[in-house]
């Protein structure tokens, strides 16, 4: 357009670097809560900073990991077990896997689906660890019930 003012407003610069190695995704934590639960800042924090102590040594295998904070008893009397949290954690190449936990308090109910978030990934992902399964293969005994023992098994002990 010929009689459209010019501005000095400058465009963001847009800068790629190529490299041998592809981009390293980082694992997304997010919190989601309902009213009646603690969503602040803080909780957020301290559940990005507990997945990421708990859930690192999975590495880029885990690309994001929801936890979901909700009172059973919303604003009525608090009691034990009131506080729910439902973890997702996303897996590359794999399905989501969901666990549930609930405890008097936020924290405690997150460490607790956290904890049982580690194992069931563990789980999950050993189960398509190639790695594990050359292993399982050659603790598995022969098919084959005609392969001999190398050493004869020792003779009974006489009884005294």
């Amino acid at each position: 357009m010929p009689n459209a003012p010019k501005t000095n407003a400058t465009r963001p610069s847009r800068v790629t670097m190529h490299s041998s190695h592809p981009p390293k995704e980082t694992m997304q934590i997010l919190l989601h809560s309902d009213p009646n639960t603690d969503g602040s800042q803080l909780m957020a924090e301290h559940l990005s900073a507990v997945v990421k102590a708990a859930m690192g040594r999975f590495g880029e295998r885990i690309t994001r990991v929801e936890a979901h904070l909700s009172d059973v008893h919303s604003q009525a009397k608090a009691g034990d077990d009131d506080i729910h949290c439902t973890m997702e954690a996303r897996l590359v190449g794999l399905d989501t896997i969901v666990v549930k936990d609930r405890a008097g308090n936020a924290h405690q109910a997150i460490d607790g689906a956290l904890r049982k978030l580690k194992r069931a990934v563990g789980a999950e992902i050993g189960k398509h660890d190639p790695r594990g399964q050359r292993k399982a293969q050659a603790l598995a005994p022969p098919a084959d019930d005609s392969v001999e023992l190398a050493t004869p098994p020792a003779p009974p002990r006489p009884v005294p």
